[in-house]
Order: C-alpha cells, then sequence, then structure tokens
C-alpha cells in the first residue's frame, strides 16, 4: 500500500541545536498544540470504538491493547491505570508490548517485526470474539501489530488502530481506524513526541468513556477506586460527605465498614 508517511517528513523546525533553551521549549509547545486538535478530527470514530467496546465489556468481553516501543508502553500504562482507578480486575483491559514485559523498560531487538507473536500472546489469554483488540502504531506499518490485528479479524473479533500516518497498512485490519494526524514531529521521525501524545490522549478517552459507560463512574467521581493509600481512602471519605451529607468522621466509618466508596453511598446513612 503506497502512503505518505507524514511521521518521517522533516520538521517545521530546523537547525535545534543553535536554539536556546527557551526557543526550543516553545517552538515544541507550539507544536504540541496541535495534537488536541487533530485528536477532536477522530471523535467520531473513537466513538463507534467506545459504543462497541461497552456492548461487548456488558458481555464479559475484554480489551486488548496491541503495540511495540512507545505505542506499546502506553497502552500497558492506559490498561495497567484501570484496576486502582475503576476497581476492575486487570484482566478486563489488558495491554501487551513486542517483546514481552521486558521491553517496558529496555528496548527487544527485532521483536516488533515478528508478525505471528502477537496473535501466540493474545492466545495466551484465550482471546475470544467478545473481545477487542486495539493496536497502537504511529508508524501504521509494525508487523507485530498488524499480525495480530489480521489474525483477530480472522477469528471474529472486532479490531481498531490508533495510528498516526492516515491510509497506513494497519488500517487494512482494522475494522476501526483512528487516524491522527498531528504533523511532522519537532525532531523528524521522533514518535514519541506529539505521536505518542496524541494515543496517550486517545487512550485516556477509550477507557474512561468506556468506564463510565459501564457504570464505574457516579456523578463525576471514581467510586469504585481501588483504596490503596491513605489519600485515596480521604478522597473517598470526601466524595461519601458530598453524597450523603454526613460528617467525614461517619463519612469514614461508612467506608471502613462497607469497603468501597459505591458500597458506602449506596447504603445510605
Amino acid at each position: 500500500m503506497d502512503f505518505n508517511k507524514i511521521t518521517e517528513t522533516p520538521s517545521n523546525h530546523d537547525d535545534l541545536e543553535q536554539l536556546d533553551t527557551t526557543s526550543i521549549l516553545k517552538k515544541m509547545n507550539e507544536e504540541d498544540r496541535k495534537v488536541a486538535d487533530a485528536v477532536a478530527l477522530v471523535i467520531p470514530q473513537i466513538t463507534k470504538l467506545v459504543d462497541g467496546l461497552s456492548e461487548r465489556f456488558k458481555k464479559g468481553g475484554r480489551l486488548f491493547y496491541i503495540g511495540a516501543g512507545t505505542s506499546g508502553r502506553l497502552g500497558i500504562l492506559d490498561a495497567s491505570e484501570i484496576p486502582p482507578t475503576f476497581g476492575m480486575s486487570h484482566e478486563r483491559v489488558v495491554g501487551l508490548i513486542a517483546g514481552g514485559d521486558k521491553a517496558i523498560r529496555k528496548a527487544v531487538e527485532n521483536a516488533e517485526d515478528n508478525t505471528e507473536q502477537a496473535w501466540l500472546d493474545l492466545n495466551q489469554h484465550n482471546i475470544n470474539s467478545n473481545d477487542v483488540v486495539v493496536g497502537i502504531a504511529a508508524s501504521g506499518t509494525t508487523p507485530y501489530v498488524i499480525g495480530g490485528l489480521k489474525m483477530a479479524q480472522k477469528h471474529h473479533i472486532l479490531t481498531a488502530c490508533i495510528t498516526n500516518n492516515p491510509n497506513s497498512p494497519i488500517t487494512a485490519v482494522s475494522d476501526i481506524p483512528i487516524e491522527v494526524n498531528v504533523g511532522p514531529e519537532f525532531v523528524t521521525g521522533s514518535t514519541r513526541m506529539k505521536s505518542g501524545t496524541s494515543q496517550k490522549l486517545v487512550l485516556n478517552m477509550i477507557s474512561t468513556a468506556l468506564m463510565i459507560k459501564i457504570g464505574r463512574i457516579k456523578g463525576n467521581k471514581m467510586v469504585n477506586m481501588q483504596l490503596t493509600n491513605e489519600k485515596l481512602v480521604d478522597r473517598g471519605t470526601r466524595y461519601i460527605v458530598e453524597g450523603l451529607g454526613v460528617s467525614y468522621d461517619k463519612a469514614e466509618q461508612l467506608l471502613k465498614k462497607h469497603g468501597s466508596v459505591k458500597k458506602a453511598l449506596e447504603s445510605g446513612i
């Protein structure tokens, strides 16, 4: 497939090494301000994905992210935040990276070039037709991701992608392509920058909207969050004070009794 790889086109800025620190930072910020506008253009596609996800989640389905390098790490980051924030099992949203967990901290040479490994990784989780696979690849050409999505489609599993190169090969194996055109990177080809920022924004939107749709938020509060430290216990207590109109001490008692903000709120006074 022929396409223009925007992520590899020359930066809008040159002679970077000759700039003073403030100029470097201002020019980076100038580019970053373009990201949110680019994401706004793909909200219709994100909507389709979230609606498809919520339908499948209610049947016990799961969300899998697959990626390599920065893209893979961002998927893992989003997945890892679901249990503490929304109180869901870590098995419901899963991030997989080319090269395995050791690639989270250190690049694994040639791992992303394996077209079969993503499907093998997905099968370790007994993937099925109630699940959804989202491939993340700024370039849109990562073999690990494309191979995984292709096999998922073959097995009638809903697929989507987050990419920064419109019309790239990854879209051919994605039922819902999310193509975020952020333009050239500040440092030519460095997709950990604007591309990575756009991916993080889209991932935030996908998982947060999904959790709202399936009832893990009440009002605007994280009522299912895990109470794993004093800060979160205090936050939960204040949610109960606000929700039930009781004193802080009473709210704290209710929280300790029921073990979650949601159950305390549902119990009443």
